[in-house]
């Protein structure tokens, strides 16, 4: 079984984000802006986390940066999911620390195969 973290402030993306992945098999922790992501990633080890980028208190790049600095999280794999496509944006993600990206909305098959792939499954 495998733990996936999912970030993002709507209720309606982490939903349809944890209806795929369960559905899959894995187990989803959710957490509704980067502040609170950041709190679990600091009190569990996650196969991999998939965050939003644009979120209240604390976005997902302030956060992954935060994440990336967890003995607890070396090595997690962390994909940006969002409605960003900007390539600087992108470029800024990757030297934050993220392992991908995918934007909004997102396909569930395209989700589970970029997980399968990020797993190495």
């Amino acid at each position: 079984m495998t733990s996936i973290l999912t970030v993002d402030d709507s209720m309606s993306v982490r939903m349809a984000i944890r209806i795929a992945l369960s559905g899959a098999g894995h187990i989803v922790a959710e957490a509704a802006d980067g502040a609170e992501g950041l709190a679990k990633a600091r009190t569990a080890k996650y196969d991999m986390i998939i965050t939003d980028l644009n979120m209240p208190n604390m976005n997902g790049l302030e956060m992954i940066r935060e994440i990336r600095k967890l003995p607890i999280q070396a090595g997690t794999p962390i994909i940006f999911l969002t409605t960003e496509s900007d390539e600087g944006m992108k470029q800024e993600a990757k030297a934050a620390g993220a392992t991908g990206w995918l934007v909004k909305p997102f396909v569930a098959d395209n989700l589970l195969k970029v997980t399968r792939k990020v797993l190495g499954r």
